[in-house]
């Protein structure tokens, strides 16, 4: 039998590994690094049903055995490397600015389905063979632990800070501008320009939590 394997692990620290040529001995972050390239590489080609620690190990030209002193199993792998590469929302201190906070947010969320870990993703949804269990874990660990959806961060921040009630931010609401942008991703096979993002936010989130086309745009009120 199988033993039980916890998606909670968390990766040991200072581990080294040895290249199969006995060229070079990785620790700490340069060991990280190595393993999480390998990890969404791989999981980008053969999809998370197929992905197995031999793979892994001959991408990132690691042992096994060092693997498994690390991880029990390959998705506990995957689901560091995705956290680890996942970006966090950055808002404004001051919250001055909430247009180009949210506009940023979606641009985050571009840059990020086009990097190793968005594609990565993009490889785990489509994947027949993915478990309800490796769902959970993926939401659980790695997207809410790093902010939830694009622009709720953002949202957050200025509703703690009375811009608007919080009672507003239903989760209907903090995920329309990554529900918009998806959407176009899929009907066109490319994300929104500027213009298409600005439209998200002035036509879509800001109407949303009450407030008009253009509010808090700090470039705007410093024009007027």
């Amino acid at each position: 039998m199988a033993p039980k394997v916890s998606y909670n692990r968390v990766s040991k620290q200072g581990a080294t590994m040895n290249d199969p040529g006995g060229r070079t001995r990785r620790r700490g972050e340069e060991l990280e690094s190595a393993i999480y390239a390998a990890v969404l590489e791989e999981v980008a080609q053969v999809g998370v049903g197929r992905l197995t620690m031999d793979g892994i190990g001959k991408r990132a030209s690691a042992a096994r055995t060092t693997l498994y002193r690390r991880w029990s199993e390959p998705i506990e792998v995957l689901l560091d490397a995705l956290y680890h590469q996942h970006p966090v929302e950055q808002p404004t201190v001051v919250a001055d600015d909430l247009r180009g906070d949210l506009i940023r947010a979606l641009q985050l969320m571009i840059t990020w389905v086009l990097s190793p870990g968005g594609r990565a993703v993009g490889a785990i949804l489509s994947d027949p063979q993915r478990t309800p269990k490796v769902m959970q874990a993926l939401f659980d660990n790695v997207f809410d632990k790093r902010g939830g959806t694009f622009t709720s961060t953002v949202l957050r921040h200025y509703a703690e800070r009375g811009h608007f009630s919080a009672d507003l931010l239903t989760p209907v609401v903090v995920e329309i501008g990554e529900a918009l942008v998806t959407k176009r991703l899929l009907d066109t096979g490319s994300p929104p320009d500027q213009a298409g993002l600005e439209a998200i936010v002035d036509q879509a989130i800001l109407p949303a939590i009450g407030l008009g086309v253009g509010s808090g745009d700090r470039d705007a009120r410093k024009t007027t």
